[in-house]
């Protein structure tokens, strides 16, 4: 089964239809015993980092993710669920984040060229980096995906899966052993997002 982590952020009606799309057993939750108990994770979230943050620490349900990761479950953190997955976001302040990931977020406005957009809103191309990572077995270079997001991960470039270009490299994906983040929303990328969600639900521990 796959545990959606339920800690009041995050469109989980999405996610949850997604997967019951692939044909995939997956349930949003609180519970601690149901996460660790779950096959694999998926963290969610939308919105800002402290608040998101704050929610999963009063919750209880930071430990839990940090432990599921430590016992080797596999995780996929989704748009800013994948930013919460790094050391430290500067969104408003300076706020730490879970760890699992080395790097920093950061406002894309610092990367990209003065007069596009932000939020960096719509489809784009994602263009592959490193070593092929497993949740895109299905993919080909160029496939496009659904982004919503004003921040973004720096610093990472030794874990980076998948960059997309928007006026500069952004951070697209990244991937530390059973721990993956996707920037992009799979639950709204059609066909391809749900070939990533259909890879990570048969994906085994793998060293990055």
């Amino acid at each position: 089964m796959v545990g959606i982590v339920d800690y009041g952020v995050g469109n989980l009606f999405s996610l949850t239809s997604s997967f019951a799309a692939i044909g995939a057993e997956a349930k949003a939750t609180g519970d601690p015993a149901e996460l660790l108990a779950a096959d694999r994770l998926i963290l969610p979230g939308v919105g800002a980092f402290e608040d998101a943050a704050r929610a999963l620490r009063e919750t209880g349900l930071a430990d839990v993710v940090t432990e599921a990761a430590r016992r080797g479950k596999p995780l996929l953190g989704i748009c800013l669920g994948m930013q919460l997955l790094f050391d430290v976001s500067f969104e408003y302040g300076e706020h730490p984040g879970l760890g699992l990931v080395p790097g920093q977020v950061r406002a894309i406005a610092e990367t990209i060229p003065a007069g596009l957009k932000i939020p960096h809103i719509g489809w784009n191309a994602l263009h592959f980096t490193g070593a092929p990572c497993p949740i895109f077995r299905d993919l080909r270079e160029g496939d496009f995906v659904y982004f919503v997001h004003s921040y973004a991960a720096v610093g990472c470039e030794a874990h980076t899966a998948a960059v997309t270009e928007y006026g500069a490299p952004l951070t697209a994906a990244v991937w530390n052993g059973n721990v993956y983040g996707t920037q992009f929303h799979p639950e709204k990328s059609g066909r391809v997002g749900l070939g990533i969600l259909r890879a990570f639900c048969e994906t085994e521990v793998e060293a990055c």
